[in-house]
């Protein structure tokens, strides 16, 4: 079995504990950006993977859900951020760089557009995980949508610039919206931004030996969060207590209050015309 994982640090919760060799994993663990787990499991080459919430409802006749398990929050998540140098509501035609490696964060700041901010801007393919701190108020754009580790920093050094001496000149993103705080103001739901998945052709009894591994690292990962949020720390220099604040503010589990969110997400994006009308399905119980 190939299993995917995304090296971001939201995702130390639930590998910490199989990284150490605590919980056996009987699988291959394969590292890649949101985009490249996607392809990835498209191409049929992983087994099981986290992959973008988009991805799934783009084929979901391809895979089974694994339960209790996603990457989600219920209000703002800090590591999806459009940071604007205008209100968003002001961003008609103007450049807004997006993101190659997130199809859920995308999809997000679309409907946003299109719902809330009553605005059309264009948008700009850029990497929006490969940002340079120092560098980042010299670009060409108006707003740009950051994710993963890199908003984290971003978001972290705008909001206590007291603990980073060297930042740069952030002064002119004037707004920073975090796109789980957004959601959950527009509909008062929580956003389910990834999900783990096994291909419908993968053998049962060994998706299930995988569910159970990562499930038993996720347990552990949420009782040491302090250790996680340490080695998150060196990992990307955003400070610890930051770190700790953020992995806490994550939701690792998949309820019924989280298919409501990920079922309202994917009803927009059908009547959008963005998704076909597919539906939930789950790893069937041995």
């Amino acid at each position: 079995m190939r299993v995917g994982r995304i090296p971001y640090i939201n995702c130390y919760p639930v590998y910490g504990a199989i990284d150490r060799g605590i919980v056996p994993m009987p699988a291959e663990l394969v590292d890649g950006v949101p985009t490249a787990l996607n392809r990835e499991m498209a191409a049929g080459t992983l087994d099981v993977s986290v992959i973008s919430a988009v991805e799934y409802a783009r084929d979901a006749k391809k895979y089974l859900l694994l339960p209790d398990l996603s990457i989600c929050s219920d209000g703002p998540v800090r590591s999806v951020v459009l940071f604007s140098k205008r209100p968003a509501s002001e961003l008609q035609g103007r450049r807004v760089l997006v993101s190659r490696s997130s199809m859920t964060s995308v999809a997000l700041l679309e409907l946003l557009f299109e719902n809330v901010w009553d605005a059309k801007p264009a948008f700009v393919p850029s990497n929006a995980e490969l940002v340079d701190v120092a560098r980042f108020g010299e670009e060409e754009h108006d707003a740009r949508l950051v994710i993963g580790d890199a908003a984290l920093h971003l978001w972290s050094r705008l909001r206590s610039p007291e603990l980073y001496p060297d930042t740069g000149d952030l002064t002119q993103y004037r707004y920073a919206y975090d796109l789980g705080g957004e959601w959950k103001r527009w509909t008062d739901l929580p956003f389910v931004f990834a999900v783990w998945v096994a291909q419908r052709t993968a053998p049962v009894a060994e998706a299930l030996a995988v569910h159970a591994g990562l499930i038993a690292s996720r347990d552990w990962g949420l009782q040491h969060l302090d250790t996680l949020a340490a080695q998150a720390a060196i990992a990307t220099g955003v400070h610890r207590s930051v770190c700790l604040e953020y992995l806490s503010g994550l939701d690792y589990g998949l309820s019924y209050q989280h298919l409501a969110g990920l079922t309202e997400f994917f009803r927009r994006l059908v009547a959008a015309g963005k998704v076909p009308n597919g539906s939930l399905a789950f790893l069937p119980a041995a």
